[in-house]
């Protein structure tokens, strides 16, 4: 039994929620560094694919880790280390949450996803968006919320500037937090853009009875 797995369930539940918080906000943050949301749209263009290695911590300091997989438009992947029967996957329509120990799956649209900042490079950053100050001029941070839908959650992008990355930048993680404060954070390490990612990356198999094995 993996005495974990509670915590690590609500810090994946955390992140799985926030991932879904809507990005359709009711009009331009003001004060927006409309330079910096530039330059973290132009990455996001530039970048159409990407894989990493990931590290969750949920808010009593709990970590887990796992392999993430970006496809742009709408494609990401959460593949949890063994042991941790927890998967997350959008495949360009939903975000799906899969907890295979309870055999139960939920399902959110992709399009109204913090995530889908990440995952949609076409959205305007300034309409939802706003950069916080970092004190480093290497490290942009944007954050992503909608005011008028507090029960959605707030996501805190952090990049850092790489010339070997896509458009200058390479996205270090990020911080979600929900309505009652459960906070999760999700470190990335050994980043690699625009490499060759299959579709089927993105299928799942379905646990719960009388469904088919396979979807996408």
């Amino acid at each position: 039994m993996n005495l974990k797995l509670p915590l690590i369930r609500l810090g994946a539940w955390t992140l799985a929620p926030v991932a879904v918080a809507g990005l359709v906000l009711g009009g331009p943050v003001a004060a927006q560094s409309s330079d910096t949301l530039a330059t973290v749209q132009s990455h996001l263009k530039s970048t159409s694919s990407m894989t990493a290695n990931f590290v969750q911590t949920d808010r009593k300091g709990q970590r887990v880790s796992g392999e993430l997989t970006l496809k742009r438009p709408g494609k990401i992947r959460f593949q949890y280390e063994k042991g941790v029967p927890l998967l997350i996957v959008g495949d360009g329509s939903s975000l799906t949450m899969v907890d295979y120990e309870v055999k139960q799956v939920q399902r959110w649209p992709v399009k109204n996803s913090p995530l889908g900042a990440l995952l949609d490079p076409e959205r305007d950053l300034s309409k939802y968006a706003r950069v916080l100050p970092t004190g480093n001029d290497g490290v942009l941070s944007v954050e992503v919320k909608d005011p008028k839908r507090p029960e959605y959650g707030t996501i805190t992008m952090v990049f850092v500037r790489d010339g070997a990355a896509p458009a200058g930048l390479r996205l270090r993680g990020w911080v979600a937090l929900d309505s009652q404060n459960n906070r999760t954070r999700i470190d990335l390490s050994n980043q690699k853009f625009n490499v060759a990612v299959a579709d089927s990356a993105f299928k799942w198999t379905d646990p719960r009875p009388k469904r088919r094995g396979r979807v996408g």
